[in-house]
């Protein structure tokens, strides 16, 4: 049949020249038309008879809006409730910490559901690392039965340096909610398996320095070695150190 329209239409207006797009539409619609109307020779009646008897009354109302088109992610919740989308954080409701979900992405919306069911829908953004967050997706009590707290967050940290801690704090402290900086902060955390704990603190103490307070500038600090000047600093709190085979000052005179 498409192949028929073609032709049909390549021939009616082969000789046709068009001046706009508008222009030609009209052509192709009128011709389109005249072929609907004309009488086939093998069944009697023309196109538009054949519709109205058989398929015409089989048709369905067309949806109440119209196709958007629309891409799917799976996405897992993050222990701050929040999933990423295009770099963006989205809230779910904090109950589904640690739950795989699906993401139907469209170029206005966010929809998320969890086994066919929408839990959250947001209205997309292009900002990057950055949260849109829905204040009933954190209720006040789910802070007892989340995984992660804030204690919690820093008491990891403590097991790599007092820099880490410092670090930690400043991330949840510049978040509306700490929840916001757990995946920033476990980030960081999770670098010592990659880097030890000796090369995050150094990275952590010039974070601090510089006011580099995010997980991605202290990757790049250590990826580029700039942790390297800081690593064998002592803290200013830190005691000078004292042993047996330290020569003082008094051995020189």
């Amino acid at each position: 049949m498409a192949q028929i329209v073609q032709r049909f239409v390549l021939a009616r207006l082969r000789n046709r020249r068009f001046f706009s797009l508008d222009e030609l539409n009209a052509a192709i619609r009128e011709a389109v038309a005249d072929l609907n109307a004309r009488i086939m020779r093998k069944l009697g009646v023309s196109r538009n008879e054949l519709f109205a008897q058989s398929d015409k009354t089989a048709l369905k109302a067309l949806p109440p809006l119209p196709y958007q088109y629309a891409e799917w992610k799976k996405c897992r919740v993050a222990p701050d409730y929040h999933v990423e989308i295009a770099g963006h954080y989205y809230s779910v409701p904090s109950r589904l910490i640690g739950e795989e979900l699906e993401a139907r992405i469209t170029d206005r919306t966010i929809e998320i559901l969890h086994k066919g069911v929408r839990v959250a829908s947001h209205a997309r953004s292009d900002v990057p690392h950055r949260h849109t967050t829905i204040p009933e997706h954190m209720p006040s009590a789910h802070r007892r039965y989340a995984e992660w707290t804030p204690a919690r967050i820093k008491r990891e940290a403590a097991k790599i340096g007092p820099a880490t801690i410092a670090l930690v704090e400043a991330i949840m402290k510049a978040k509306p909610h700490p929840e916001q900086g757990f995946r920033a902060c476990l980030g960081i955390l999770r670098l010592a398996r990659s880097y030890g704990s000796a090369r995050i603190e150094a990275a952590c103490r010039r974070g601090n320095d510089i006011g580099a307070t995010s997980y991605g500038s202290i990757k790049s600090i250590l990826q580029h070695g700039l942790d390297r000047a800081y690593a064998n600093e002592r803290p200013p709190d830190d005691p000078p150190i004292r042993h047996g085979n330290i020569r003082g000052t008094d051995y020189y005179h």
